[in-house]
């Protein structure tokens, strides 16, 4: 018998910033003629959702080494953020990651007992004839590619071919267009059905206008995962972008730890403009 809406698990979900950068508002959409040309604020997060007995991290951000070559570095390193909100890396047992791009899979060593749960169009794309060229590789981490690789041969990365339930009340789905094998993790809360969008759509602008960012793999999926993001989504308010720092602004903080982390099972806030 199929579980209905009501009998649901309802999870807390949260968003964990763990860096910040700054560039040029342009650089963030892959359509340039109506964007102004001032400074764009980015954040980094990763995602904790618990509950049911159960807790799941989505994406584990990056580590220095990533970043030797990037000008960007973390404020905190992930894991001690992760900490903050009483989550122990070291024990969680369920990783989804939404892509492999470096400010994503990361990290992964200090997940020692986690099943990594991929999309087997991303581990495709990051290790295929693609990545030869560097528009496409730039964002991508070697060493993190390789190291999901090696957790392939150890029988802990869980691929998914799609949408899929991975537990009651919460699912992924294949969305593409940033990558290959962009996914996305679609939890249901007390507020209803949030959707963790990641990098399906860097910012409410990206997923308002219609104008991607400007890393793209294709961008008929990007525009054509917009829409998946609305219909898997209970409203618009309901989708979670991937580098936002709205985001911190519009959900209550969790406590002790404002500008730092959201609780986006909670009903948003009124908009204002992030300081």
């Amino acid at each position: 018998m199929a579980i209905t809406p009501s009998e649901l698990p309802h999870y807390e979900v949260l968003a964990l910033r763990f860096a910040h950068t700054e560039f040029k508002a342009k650089d963030a959409f892959l359509g340039r003629g109506d964007v102004h040309d001032g400074q764009q604020p980015m954040d980094f997060f990763v995602w904790v959702v618990r509950g049911d007995g159960r807790t799941i991290v989505m994406d584990m951000g990056f580590g220095d080494d990533a970043c030797a070559h990037r000008p960007i570095k973390s404020d905190r390193h992930p894991v001690e953020v992760l900490a903050d909100v009483g989550v122990d890396a070291a024990t969680v047992t369920d990783v989804v990651i939404s892509h492999l791009h470096f400010d994503h899979a990361g990290n992964s060593g200090y997940f020692k007992k986690a099943r990594f749960h991929l999309q087997d169009a991303e581990m495709a794309f990051s290790t295929g004839r693609y990545m030869r060229y560097k528009i496409l590789n730039r964002a991508t981490d070697v060493l993190s590619v390789t190291a999901m690789v090696r957790h392939v041969y150890d029988g802990r990365v869980e691929f998914h071919d799609g949408d899929e339930e991975i537990f009651p009340g919460i699912s992924v789905h294949k969305i593409g267009g940033h990558t290959g094998g962009m996914q996305v993790m679609r939890v249901h809360t007390a507020r209803g059905w949030v959707v963790l969008a990641s990098d399906a759509a860097h910012f409410y602008q990206n997923l308002d206008t219609d104008n991607p960012f400007a890393i793209v793999m294709n961008i008929g999926e990007v525009l054509e995962g917009n829409r998946r993001l609305r219909a898997l989504a209970s409203t618009p308010e309901h989708i979670i972008p991937g580098h936002d720092p709205m985001v911190l602004c519009l959900y209550p903080a969790y406590p002790g730890l404002k500008g730092q982390v959201a609780c986006v099972h909670l009903p948003p806030l009124p908009r204002v403009q992030p300081g």
